[in-house]
């Protein structure tokens, strides 16, 4: 998952493909912090629980996610805000390109990471 602020990744983290998706959340959360003014955070219906956004509020992160569609009560999407989470997965297609990151050759993760690290350098530089 990678935080991010328009086309800046403001932090990410890598997790094993079964683990659940709202739990990392909520740690990137923690690893942003709060925010002096208020920081849209654009994420996917993944995301959308109750216990993630508030903590995203209390931070003054403005939490941009669609409801469940089964959801009692759901909340109000800003579609045009929505929209451009395209960025995000825009960023996830560039870092795709490094052909290190997209095959992942290495066997351990602390060189992976350096890796998407490093690719993520590379496209704040371009």
């Amino acid at each position: 998952m990678i935080a991010a602020s328009c086309k800046d990744a403001l932090d990410w983290s890598m997790t094993p493909g079964q683990a659940g998706d709202c739990p990392e959340g909520c740690n990137l959360i923690d690893a942003v912090g709060a925010q002096d003014s208020a920081v849209y955070l654009l994420m996917d219906s993944a995301y959308g629980s109750d216990e993630l956004r508030s903590m995203a509020e209390a931070r003054n992160l403005i939490p941009i996610v669609p409801a469940h569609l089964q959801r009692k009560n759901p909340w109000l999407l800003d579609k045009q805000r929505y929209r451009q989470r395209n960025e995000v997965e825009r960023l996830f297609r560039r870092i795709k390109a490094y052909r290190r990151v997209f095959t992942r050759y290495d066997k351990l993760d602390v060189i992976f990471a350096t890796f998407v690290s490093m690719a993520l350098i590379c496209e704040q530089l371009r």
